[in-house]
């Protein structure tokens, strides 16, 4: 199977450093996690979906791709408002993942519900990531899925029309997106889906909530009360409206910087009743020196410019440990981050990149199996290598900002999440005061 993703231009960049306190208002675009999700849920609805003020990146545009090649007409010439008509799922069809754990994880499912084959590739990096727990569960199902060497991507699922469904074990330890994958499209499922977890605890359980949340807003039946155990009805889910919450990951290296220069950012049109792990974060800010609020103008971060250093399990909000290793490597202490092993298999091995990273710019990092201890130590300028993960880029970025001379061997790669990361933070740092 040859479909691969061109390769995409390098872009060094040079972080910026701010000399005073950064004060900003900033507008993100919408969660990635909300978008794919509501993009697959009404792919396989009845009715047509709206979603209002989306994430338009590299990721969600490859994921509207996938869906179009599988029949389903999604239209996105609006910025602010996606159009979604599900249509019958059809074969033959190419899915380009690109570097997207949401697709590779969650498209298979969706494909199997297609009438034809369907084929999975992306970046060569992609091809490492895991997928078995998955891949295996819908075999169980009676799909026939020929997958790579290892389990992994390239892959092709031989739709029928029909997926079985029923009840599966599964361990989903290294990604909770595996469990999400298999719920999203359960209601479609001829006998819906029981997922039971065995093994170590789950990651990133918002997520998981998310998903159920979702599901049920759409009118699935979703019984999540046995810890593990996740059960979805066999049925019809309705196109509705989906309001996009901005990226609370996204907006993660923004709000360090107002740690790391004693300023303050806000972040617009933020939900009081929030999909995403807000509380988590600031409780986190709070611990590292923020004084975080929300209000009528939003989500703010306000910092005194000294950085402490935490211990902290973050295995529920994984996705920021590289923006909150950079803090903790300006910290006035050391910090422990843990919980977080499973990010050893994200867009790139994390934690031996970020031990790599910043111990190049003379920080002390010991890695462990399933975290980092970090020691400040005075920094220093030099090249930060991203690995093509736009989380890595941010990490720098924040160092940047205390730290003259830091140059990314890639600021590209934020493409992934958020095209306009470099424009929207070179901005901030130059007192843009509001920012979108």
């Amino acid at each position: 199977m040859a479909h691969l993703t061109a390769i995409r231009p390098v872009e060094p960049w040079s972080a910026p450093t701010a000399s005073e306190p950064v004060t900003t208002t900033i507008t993100l675009p919408g969660s990635k996690s909300m978008t794919a999700r509501a993009l697959v849920l009404s792919a396989i609805a009845v009715g047509s979906s709206t979603l209002r003020r989306p994430l338009r990146a590299r990721d969600t545009e490859l994921m509207s791709a996938g869906l179009r090649a599988l029949g389903v007409q999604v239209s996105t010439v609006d910025e602010e408002r996606w159009l979604v008509r599900p249509n019958p799922l059809r074969g033959p069809a190419h899915v380009d993942v690109g570097l997207a754990g949401t697709i590779m994880r969650f498209a298979p499912a969706v494909a199997g519900l297609a009438h034809g084959p369907v084929t999975f590739d992306g970046d060569p990096v992609a091809r490492t990531r895991p997928l078995g727990p998955l891949l295996d569960a819908l075999t169980s199902f009676g799909l026939r899925i020929d997958a790579g060497p290892n389990g992994n991507l390239p892959l092709t699922v031989y739709g029928t029309g029909e997926v079985a469904g029923g009840e599966v074990v599964i361990d989903a330890s290294a990604s909770s997106q595996f469990v999400s994958g298999l719920l999203l499209a359960a209601p479609r499922f001829t006998n819906g889906i029981t997922v039971r977890h065995v093994g170590p605890p789950v990651p990133s359980a918002p997520h998981l909530r998310m998903t159920v949340q979702m599901l049920r807003a759409a009118g699935a039946g979703v019984d999540d009360t046995t810890p593990d155990v996740w059960v979805v009805e066999p049925g019809r889910i309705s196109g509705r409206g989906w309001d996009i919450e901005p990226d609370l990951s996204g907006a993660v290296p923004f709000f360090a910087a107002a740690l790391v220069t004693g300023g303050s950012v806000t972040l617009t049109d933020w939900p009081h009743s929030s999909l995403q792990p807000v509380d988590t974060l600031r409780t986190l800010l709070r611990r590292m020196g923020g004084e975080v609020t929300l209000d009528t103008d939003g989500l703010t971060v306000r910092g005194t410019g000294v950085v402490k250093g935490i211990e902290a399990d973050l295995a529920d909000v994984a996705e920021l440990t590289p923006a909150l290793a950079a803090l903790a490597s300006l910290a006035d202490g050391p910090s422990l981050l843990h919980g977080v092993g499973h990010i050893r298999g994200h867009e790139t091995d994390r934690l031996a990149a970020l031990a790599r990273e910043l111990g190049g710019l003379g920080a002390h990092v010991v890695e462990s199996p399933d975290g980092l201890e970090i020691h400040p130590r005075p920094l220093h300028g030099g090249t930060f290598r991203t690995y093509a993960d736009h989380r890595m880029a941010h990490a720098a970025a924040v160092i940047g900002l205390a730290v003259p001379g830091v140059e990314l061997d890639d600021v590209g790669c934020t493409s992934k999440t958020l095209p306009e990361f470099p424009a929207l933070w070179s901005a901030m740092v130059a007192g843009g005061g509001v920012v979108r």
